[in-house]
């Protein structure tokens, strides 16, 4: 897909500031994060939805999430939980199947049906995590 811009971001032909990575995914920050350290976990085919993607994949996907992503998210940043989201068609902006991982903090201001947000900077958040 030339003109997604997930699989552009996998490519590195768009900067992003990536936490993790693999041969199968690829972990950024969510540009436009809704908690400090809202994360996207993009799978590195291109799969456009739920409906498509190999289920070991998503279950991969987990892996991670359970391992490593929640664990440093916790240690770095002290969330006292984890909100996970999957899109598909409507509220999925990019046709390419990825996940959030919305950080929970004690009066956080966030929930499921408000744009409400109180977030640090995402290069103050990007050196926490990965320092």
């Amino acid at each position: 897909m030339n003109d997604c811009i997930f699989c552009n971001i996998i490519k590195n032909k768009i900067p992003s500031k990536t936490i993790y990575e693999d041969n199968k995914i690829k972990v950024i920050m969510n540009i436009n994060p809704l908690t400090n350290g809202h994360l996207l976990i993009i799978p590195k085919e291109h799969f456009e939805n739920i409906l498509d993607i190999k289920p070991e994949i998503i279950s991969y996907s987990f892996k991670i999430i359970k391992n490593n992503l929640y664990p440093i998210l916790q240690e770095k940043l002290n969330c006292k939980g984890l909100t996970i989201i999957e899109n598909n068609e409507l509220g999925q902006e990019i046709k390419h199947f990825h996940i959030h991982l919305i950080p929970r903090y004690d009066n956080d201001l966030y929930n499921e049906t408000s744009n409400k947000k109180i977030i640090e900077d995402l290069e103050n958040i990007y050196f926490k995590i990965t320092k």
